[in-house]
């Protein structure tokens, strides 16, 4: 259920900001003809689908929803993104740096010795992405600082860490 509830919020959002016909693109290097919203696959801390919209040129939402293997539980996450700093720019490819904050909700399995549970937390994520210009892909790997409050009997506040690296296709 709460799976489902963040799949709507993520398709809403998008939805709404993808009637919006003024996204700028072409600005700081970005292809101006490549689309402004982008799905595809990750590895990582989740390991899933991934999803980002660019709202301008330097700014996106990205989404993630997956199971996080290493916490044994199912992850959605999203972040609001600024790129305020290109790497290399070339004939066929961009790198800039992007970071952002954000937030996550984690739905922890248990496993046979521990009972379900959820966690909410903020994010602080910072990443590189190799963005190509003459095929509407892109490839990226990142880091996360997590700031959680986890609802777990004893649990509490924590901080913690995720990375993951992923690759998407625009339309």
């Amino acid at each position: 259920m709460r799976i489902a509830l963040a799949i709507t919020m993520l398709l809403g959002l998008a939805s709404s900001a993808l009637a919006d016909d003024d996204v700028p693109k072409g600005e700081a290097g970005r292809p101006a003809d490549k689309g402004a919203f982008g799905v595809g696959l990750m590895l990582g801390e989740p390991t899933g689908i991934t999803a980002k919209l660019y709202l301008a040129d330097d700014r996106a939402i990205d989404f993630a929803l997956g199971g996080d293997l290493a916490a044994s539980g199912y992850e959605f996450h999203a972040d609001y993104l600024f790129h305020p700093w290109i790497l290399q720019q070339r004939d066929s490819f961009v790198l800039p740096v992007y970071l952002g904050p954000g937030f996550r909700l984690i739905d922890y399995n248990g496993g046979a010795a521990a009972s379900s549970h959820v966690a909410f937390g903020a994010r602080a994520e910072v990443g590189i992405l190799f963005d190509f210009k003459n095929v509407p892909l892109d490839t990226f790997i990142e880091i996360a600082g997590i700031f959680q409050y986890d609802f777990g009997a004893g649990k509490g506040f924590g901080v913690g860490g995720a990375a993951d690296a992923g690759i998407r296709y625009y339309f």
